[in-house]
């Protein structure tokens, strides 16, 4: 991975030229026949196969036509570049796989709420359930009332096949940041969402997420920065290189989804975040479930060891509320409590 993937990859030009670069000869004639069959004017320049295009279709359909052509070893050879028509011609010519090309041409709507950052946030309560008042607010992204819809899922996952995802998920870190300055009082804490694999260099790829708390004047204990729920833990160390670079800071981290798939008690040892998440499957009707009860009963005696606070998800009656508050748990999230709204209607009674 390198820095280019948290760089704008820029809109894609109404016309211009399309490069295609392979290492493979034989592919370089093949590719300029099939161009050429689509009625392209095709240019070739040692490994690379040039062609005019002049509007967004003719490239969607010719993408199609390559992936009929090609099998996916020949397809994983091809690197993409884009010169827009009214530009000068640059020799350093940014080169992205064709499968990345390809999300983001099939896309354009998504592609262009990554790259315009077309999105907003929504907040969701936390509560303190011995104070029965509001703890935090987790921040989660979602469409602008007036712009293109999205389902949030949809968008990070074609954002992790466009090559795109340390970009948005960086994007969503600072607009929750920056959104939580003016519409959450200091001393209510923030929760915000990463993904682990949109950062290589937690020093490096985190420098923008801590300058924008700090313009945004936003105290770093008032963070709290969770893992996805989606994401598997596929290198222990570097997660907690990238929690340790959080907690330096003076922020906090958090473990999502605990007791579902990747994370177990003994990850939740090793890796000793400062809250912990228990997943809503285990607290949906926990109060009628004693299996459930004592994974709820484990989680909170292993967060106690290691200091960490324990947080339900998903709690949607007042049974699951009484049960996990029985069992010693913290603080609570769901829709027992209150939806998400947006960010800009929090109506926070202490402000």
């Amino acid at each position: 991975m390198s820095c280019s993937q948290c760089r704008p990859a820029g809109v894609f030009p109404s016309e211009g030229k399309l490069h295609i670069r392979t290492d493979h000869p034989v592919l370089v004639q093949s590719l300029q026949q099939c161009l050429e069959s689509q009625g392209f004017n095709v240019n070739v320049n040692l490994d690379i196969v040039s062609a005019d295009y002049n509007n967004l279709s003719s490239m969607q359909s010719l993408f199609e036509e390559l992936k009929k052509e090609f099998n996916k070893q020949a397809l994983h050879s091809f690197f993409c570049s884009l010169e827009d028509a009214s530009v000068e011609s640059n020799p350093f010519k940014t080169w992205i796989p064709f499968s990345h090309l390809y999300e983001r041409i099939a896309h354009p709507e998504l592609h262009q709420v990554i790259q315009e950052q077309l999105f907003t946030t929504y907040s969701q309560p936390i509560i303190h359930l011995a104070a029965n008042e509001i703890y935090g607010y987790e921040f989660l992204l979602r469409p602008l009332e007036d712009g293109h819809d999205f389902k949030p899922y949809e968008l990070f996952q074609m954002a992790e096949r466009a090559g795109l995802q340390a970009l948005l998920d960086g994007k969503a870190r600072i607009a929750s940041i920056k959104n939580s300055a003016d519409a959450v009082p200091r001393g209510v804490k923030r929760f915000i969402n990463f993904l682990p694999s949109s950062i290589y260099d937690p020093k490096h790829c985190l420098a923008t997420t801590f300058k924008a708390a700090a313009e945004a004047g936003v105290d770093p204990q008032d963070l709290v920065f969770e893992v996805v729920e989606t994401e598997e833990i596929a290198d222990i160390d570097h997660l907690k290189s990238i929690l340790t670079a959080y907690q330096e800071q003076g922020m906090k981290v958090a473990l999502d989804d605990l007791g579902a798939g990747h994370s177990t008690l003994s990850v939740l040892k090793e890796l000793r975040p400062d809250y912990v998440k228990i997943d809503r499957k285990i607290v949906s009707f926990c109060d009628e479930d004693t299996e459930k009860q004592h994974m709820i009963k484990q989680i909170v005696e292993v967060a106690n060891e290691i200091g960490a606070i324990v947080l339900a998800e998903g709690i949607e009656r007042k049974e699951e509320a009484d049960m996990t508050r029985h069992f010693g748990v913290q603080l609570a999230q769901g829709y027992y409590f209150g939806k998400p709204v947006p960010t800009e209607k929090l109506m926070i009674s202490a402000k």
